[in-house]
């Protein structure tokens, strides 16, 4: 028997594996909600209706989405834009730590959003991905940030 290991992945082409698997995510997310409407006034402000009402978000929460609900003809579609923008971005490495971030914070109001009514680690996961993408080398491997600084290497990419 060889004693040999498995070769193990570049840590920053791991991370462009997350990347671009959340943007995924973020893509077929907003492709599946514009199917089913729900970034219409009438399907975003029901969606948001049914989490205060099933939902254990904290209060302050609750009015915080109330707000949304209320403005569900500008929400949904800012909503719509925010997915499928964050998707793009993830996918092609373009400023990806900030989108990551970006990412992190929208899955974390989804997640208060969704308490008690989802499976906890079903946000808490892609929320794990969006940190680490945030915080690692994501944009270093197969990425349009690559490009941009080798132009640019002053900028904060």
């Amino acid at each position: 028997m060889s004693n040999s290991k498995l070769p193990a992945l570049d840590p920053a082409l791991a991370l462009a594996i997350l990347r671009v698997a959340l943007g995924a995510l973020f893509l077929s997310t907003f492709f599946e909600n514009l199917g089913k409407e729900l970034y219409t006034a009438k399907g975003y402000a029901g969606l948001i209706h049914y989490y205060i009402q099933y939902g254990h978000a904290p209060a302050l929460w609750k009015q915080v989405m109330g707000l949304m609900a209320a403005h569900a003809a500008i929400a949904g579609p800012m909503q719509a834009v925010l997915e499928s923008s964050l998707g793009i971005l993830l996918i092609i490495g373009l400023l990806s730590r900030p989108a990551a971030l970006v990412a992190f914070g929208f899955l974390t109001g989804l997640w208060l959003s969704e308490w008690g009514i989802g499976w906890y680690w079903e946000l808490l996961m892609p929320m794990i991905v969006a940190v680490s993408v945030a915080l690692g080398p994501s944009g270093e491997r197969a990425a349009v940030d690559v490009a941009l600084a080798r132009r640019w290497p002053q900028l904060p990419i």
